[in-house]
């Protein structure tokens, strides 16, 4: 099968692996104010869904917080692993999390809150995260009150919209969404612009003639631009939101024999799943008897 017929049944949410490298080089970042005001300022255990090459990452990290990568495609996760290499990751996705019962501060979603099962995944948020805990969710969208912004984004396919995190907001397991909103900008020039491109799902499940023409379509709105070498500056906002996790909701509790039900490890005698060899750090929060355990196998 070609990839022309190929492309109509391909996962728009899982069309990012190939092209891993194009979505690293041409996606924009997150402003780092937007990223204090969702997770905190102080130090947190951060636990990312959806992390993709680690564009978030990168700056969780930076501002000082001990982050859990996951990502269901092993491709972003190679480029998230030598782009953050001080942060543990594992291929997951959002409706399985990896992590035990109240064991992070926060979670944290890029780009990706509207790819989930939210049924699923929802809960999962909720029962991974401590009782003063909180879920945000960071989107980046490009300010489409610019008109030559607005027939980019109909070259490019306009899914930035998709921000807006109803199934957070109608959800009983969180409490009141907050939000706020950040502009920066990204610099394109003539062949970033063609990443920026190929990073969306809209075109990266295309075949490869009709990719082939949506890029050419695109070179030619940039020259059209008419900035040349100097390139251009994509206006952005960045959509942040963050929402407690309801306190007194049920937690499934792990059996007494057998696997761990948050982790399908076995447990150790004192309770806590044992890490097997080649897993990602045991992280304490600061006590022998309460040890906080990610089994990021």
């Amino acid at each position: 099968m070609s990839d022309d017929q190929a492309a109509p049944h391909r996962d728009p949410a899982l069309s990012f692996g190939s092209v891993a490298g194009a979505y690293d080089r041409g996606r924009p970042g997150y402003p780092p104010a937007a990223v204090a005001w969702a997770v905190g300022q102080e130090p947190r255990i951060v636990l990312e869904l959806g992390a993709g090459t680690g564009k978030l990452t990168a700056e969780l990290v930076r501002q000082g917080h001990a982050v859990h990568a996951t990502d269901p495609d092993p491709a972003m996760l190679e480029v998230l692993r030598e782009r953050v290499p001080e942060c543990s990751s594992r291929q997951a996705s959002a409706e399985e999390i990896p992590a035990n019962d109240r064991s992070v501060d926060v979670v944290v979603i890029g780009q990706a809150f509207h790819w989930f099962d939210h049924a699923r995944a929802l809960p999962e948020i909720a029962r991974v995260l401590r009782p003063d805990g909180h879920v945000a969710i960071v989107h980046n969208a490009r300010d489409t009150r610019i008109p030559w912004v607005r027939r980019l984004g109909a070259l490019l396919g306009d899914q930035d919209h998709l921000h807006v995190p109803e199934a957070l907001v109608t959800s009983d397991l969180f409490g009141f969404v907050e939000d706020h909103s950040f502009k920066h900008w990204q610099d394109v020039n003539r062949e970033s612009i063609l990443d920026l491109a190929l990073s969306r799902s809209t075109i990266a499940v295309l075949g490869d003639e009709e990719r082939g023409a949506r890029l050419e379509a695109v070179l030619a709105f940039y020259d059209d631009y008419g900035r040349g070498m100097d390139g251009m500056q994509v206006p952005y906002v960045t959509h942040c939101y963050r929402a407690a996790v309801v306190e007194g909701r049920d937690q499934p509790s792990p059996t007494s024999d057998g696997p761990d039900a948050a982790t399908g490890a076995d447990e150790s005698p004192s309770g806590a799943p044992d890490p097997q060899p080649g897993a990602g750090p045991v992280v304490s929060d600061g006590t022998d008897t309460d040890m906080l355990l990610i089994d990021f196998r």
